[in-house]
């Protein structure tokens, strides 16, 4: 694993690599890059930027927040940075510590002054804030304040005592170098979570053992009090959730309809109505009690389903409901760290499927996952600095995988992976869904945040993938990279333009994008993402066009409507998209010129697709041939002693188990490769050689 001291510097260095490239300050790059940790980790849903330095000696700052407190159950969510600029590690004491917070506390304070308000310029990110947290204000009924911090704490300081400011809870978050460390390379990609349920959550929970003394899998069935669940999520939130849990989640909204009315309505039939909760843990602490077996702790808990009935209890909790008779059953399996990436979202995917969720296994270990990183790491891009040096954009398809790949090379196998893979080109599951989407043109989902705009996608791509997988081809990852590349272009060009006073870049170069592929849709031709990718950047004229679309975004996303003063939640609203697209553009004749036709575009994605589907067709008779005949009449044996073979089904694995005397053609390879998944989801425990 890499170290605190060798993470600190690459992540410093990051930073002022990328501050320099897209014309950014280095406190901003941090604070984004900083908070894309605390989104995964689901310390917050979103992330907006919205910095404010008060005058000298007013003790005054915030530099963002987590959005609006309505989209989480009342919880506003500030956020303040301390940047420390140098990749030598350095200490935060409690003193510092709690005079970061007091800047804080005093714009919170403030923001709520009218008078104040009103003294700010109306398009300001700190307008923006202080309105939003004005016009909540009655709402709210949480307020966490987060510090962020490339120091490390020290370890004298053991937290900050929770407060209350008009009868509303506040509590203390410290986010230093040593925990985004911990986070950022720890290899179930989350941090840990450890639950004392006898020392803060009420009690101890009786178990009811559901395995074998000596087998290897331990799991346990329980009934867990709708106060002790809800108060468990108060703790730790969305970090509870499984992540294929927490984004499918963003798509639906948090509470269910059905579940409140039980809740309010009929409390003590809850157990009956519910289904409840599938949870994962990679330990459970135990002790006899009266003879009865009962958990004291669980270690890194996780629920993969019942989501929403956590959520949703958590918020009648938060509305004063008596839940005193409300109890959740609980099904718990205990998972082993090294087994988590693999078993975990396995457990998700199967306890969902009756609920016919079409995001709920669109992650890491996904085939669209998977095959984008295979493209990732073989597909190298063409030199663009005049060298004979062709370079790989690496995606990232789980946390952590670049810096797991550095951590285990010498030196110099470093240095080589660094010049073929370099930091500028690593892309996350997140960046291609916005990369994706704004060409979708959903400039307002990717204004909505990462984790949102990520299951929109998830549920567009995830619906694309089983009509056609064959879309998803070695064009389509270039065509990404090169919507990539338009992306950071893109960030660049607003940087630098005149009439760009800081702030909202990520919303402007989003509408940006999207604008300008309506307009070219609209005259029925396409851009040629064959000619980015080779060229690996974007033509003058199209650096010019996207100036234009920049511009024309920004006049309507400042320009907000009556009863909206917050520019980043009106970028959130369709109704800014709606705006966005009747604006009249004037774009470079040249910029047209650079255009293909439609049908050229179409006829490309046609041999992409015949050329995806043949490649399919070798990479299944590859595998077949190479797991062996005696590997394929075992699979038959255990398919005809479950009887779960048709008799087509039993051809073709027989003819399989004849390799090498003879070799399946390619579409019997994969009719085979799909009677293999059959089975396996039936319960077969081999792996494919």
């Amino acid at each position: 694993m890499i170290s605190i001291e060798e993470f600190a510097k690459d992540f410093f260095q990051e930073i002022l690599n990328e501050a320099d490239a897209v014309g950014q300050f280095a406190e901003t790059v941090f604070f984004e890059k900083f908070c894309s940790f605390l989104v995964d980790a689901g310390e917050l849903e979103t992330a907006d930027r919205a910095d404010y330095r008060g005058p000298p000696n007013s003790g005054i700052r915030v530099d963002g927040y987590g959005g609006d407190p309505s989209d989480s159950s009342g919880t506003l969510s500030l956020i303040i940075a301390d940047f420390n600029q140098s990749n030598e590690i350095s200490r935060l004491i409690q003193t510092e510590m709690n005079t970061i917070f007091q800047r804080l506390s005093k714009f919170l304070h403030i923001a709520r002054d009218s008078k104040w308000r009103n003294s700010l310029e109306e398009t300001s990110p700190a307008f923006g804030l202080a309105d939003l947290i004005a016009v909540r204000w009655s709402n709210i009924t949480r307020i966490r304040m987060i510090l962020i911090s490339n120091r490390k704490l020290s370890d004298r300081v053991d937290g900050r005592q929770a407060d209350r400011i008009d009868n509303r809870d506040v509590t203390y978050s410290v986010w230093d170098l040593r925990r985004l460390h911990r986070f950022a390379t720890a290899g179930h990609g989350r941090e840990e979570i450890e639950i004392d349920l006898k020392e803060d959550f009420g009690g101890v929970l009786p178990l009811l053992p559901a395995h074998l003394s000596a087998g290897e899998y331990e799991a346990y069935l329980a009934v867990v009090p709708g106060r002790m669940l809800g108060t468990i999520y108060d703790r730790w939130g969305t970090r509870l959730l499984e992540q294929n849990v927490r984004v499918f989640l963003q798509a639906r909204g948090n509470v269910n309809k059905g579940i409140r009315r039980t809740l309010e309505l009929d409390p003590s039939m809850f157990f009956a109505y519910n289904n409840g909760i599938t949870a994962t843990a990679e330990a459970v602490i135990t002790e006899k009690k009266d003879k009865q077996l009962v958990a004291t702790g669980l270690r890194n808990f996780q629920i993969v389903n019942g989501g929403q009935t956590t959520a949703s209890i958590h918020m009648a909790m938060r509305n004063k409901i008596d839940l005193s008779e409300v109890f959740v059953q609980m099904k718990l399996s205990v998972v082993k760290p090294e087994k988590t990436e693999d078993v975990v979202p396995r457990i998700s995917e199967y306890a969902n499927s009756q609920n016919r969720i079409s995001a709920a296994d669109f992650f890491s270990n996904h085939p669209f996952h998977i095959r984008m990183e295979g493209f990732s790491r073989r597909l190298y891009a063409p030199s663009h600095d005049g060298t004979f040096r062709e370079t790989r954009w690496f995606y990232e398809r789980a946390r952590g995988q670049f810096n797991d790949a550095r951590s285990k090379l010498t030196p110099a196998q470093r240095r080589k992976f660094d010049l073929e893979n370099p930091r500028s080109q690593l892309f996350t599951k997140t960046d291609l869904a916005k990369f994706v989407n704004v060409w979708e043109m959903k400039p307002e989902k990717v204004s909505q945040g990462a984790q949102k705009n990520f299951a929109n996608f998830a549920q567009a791509v995830g619906q694309g993938w089983k009509k056609s997988e064959n879309d998803f081809n070695e064009s389509f990852f270039k065509e990404i990279v090169a919507k990539a590349i338009v992306f950071r272009s893109t960030e660049k060009i607003v940087s630098a333009q005149s009439w760009y006073e800081g702030g909202y870049r990520a919303n402007i170069v989003a509408y940006a994008i999207a604008k300008l592929a309506h307009d070219v849709a609209k005259r029925k031709r396409a851009v040629d993402f064959r000619l980015i990718w080779s060229k690996q950047s974007i033509p003058k004229a199209m650096e010019k066009a996207l100036a234009h679309t920049a511009e024309a975004a920004h006049d309507v996303l400042v320009d907000t409507p009556v009863g909206i003063r917050n520019v980043t939640e009106w970028a959130k609203k369709q109704a800014c998209w709606d705006r966005v697209l009747k604006s009249e553009v004037k774009l470079p004749r040249g910029f047209f010129d650079e255009l293909v036709s439609l049908e050229e575009h179409t006829g490309r994605k046609r041999e992409d697709r015949k050329d995806q589907k043949l490649l399919n067709g070798i990479e299944a008779q590859t595998a077949v041939f190479n797991a062996g005949g005696t590997f394929w009449q075992q699979t038959l044996n255990w398919g005809k002693s479950k009887t779960l073979l048709t008799e087509r089904e039993v051809g073709l694995l027989t003819t399989a188990s004849r390799i090498p005397a003879k070799i399946p053609t390619e579409r019997q390879a994969q009719a085979i490769i799909a009677i293999f998944s059959k089975l396996k989801l039936e319960g077969l425990q081999t792996e494919l050689p």
